[in-house]
């Protein structure tokens, strides 16, 4: 189906947060990928489907052991685990140091997460400036979205990365207390680079119950009522 490939150029905008709540109100079936060769920390932050942990060493680092002789994207699904709420995701890397031997798998693993036939694929990719070998899976998205906060060193950052990257769209983490105003202030620096500028709630209260708490309070959550807003402009996006 489709691969949304997420992602920041400076700072930490709050990427992993914003793909899982994406994710948790994807209106189609949806795997969350962590991509971000820097490591992750979906295996530590979210609870399992049972209430357990994660296996942090089941993910990206046992797809890559089993794809050296090629990829296909059937190979995924035996290495993603379920987390509560029954979100399927393919964990990340631990740390930076083992992307060091993975150079040649973010092409392959791009192309693959696009085949799957089944569900949509959001792809959280960190920073981008950091990871200049992340190009060749940002290569196989359908839709490239980045993320940044309204502050001025941000979207300087963004407008520069805007030139170089086939971003289809950008997500502003806006304070609830001038929530529209940011997104207008960034759609007016960012003018016609990108198909639309959009905006996510920050909400560390409401990140905090995606942490282990679906539902209830968390489908009621700033963060949650804006990521269903930005997950059905992403879906009704060409």
């Amino acid at each position: 189906m489709a691969l949304i490939v997420l992602a920041a150029d400076k700072g930490a905008p709050g990427v992993t947060t914003a793909a899982t709540a994406l994710a948790a109100v994807w209106p189609r079936p949806v795997l969350l990928a962590e991509c971000d060769p820097a490591g992750g920390d979906i295996a530590y932050r979210l609870p399992s489907a049972d209430g357990g942990v994660l296996n942090p060493g089941k993910g990206l680092l046992t797809l890559a052991a089993t794809a050296r002789r090629g990829l296909e994207h059937a190979q995924i699904h035996p290495h993603t685990q379920k987390i509560i709420g029954g979100l399927d995701v393919l964990a990340g890397l631990t740390h930076g140091e083992q992307a060091a031997g993975l150079t040649w798998l973010w092409g392959p693993l791009g192309r693959s997460l696009a085949a799957i036939p089944n569900a949509d694929v959001i792809a959280d990719c960190g920073r981008l400036g950091a990871q200049p070998q992340t190009a060749d899976l940002l290569a196989e998205a359908d839709k490239v979205v980045l993320l940044t906060r309204a502050t001025l060193d941000q979207v300087a950052h963004l407008r520069e990365r805007l030139s170089i990257t086939k971003a289809h769209g950008v997500v502003v983490i806006a304070d609830p207390r001038s929530y529209r105003s940011s997104i207008d202030d960034v759609r007016r620096i960012v003018g016609p680079s990108v198909g639309f500028v959009h905006g996510l709630a920050y909400d560390p209260k409401g990140a905090e119950l995606l942490r282990g708490q679906w539902g209830g309070r968390l489908d009621r959550s700033l963060l949650i009522r804006t990521a269903r807003d930005l997950a059905a402009r992403l879906v009704s996006e060409p």
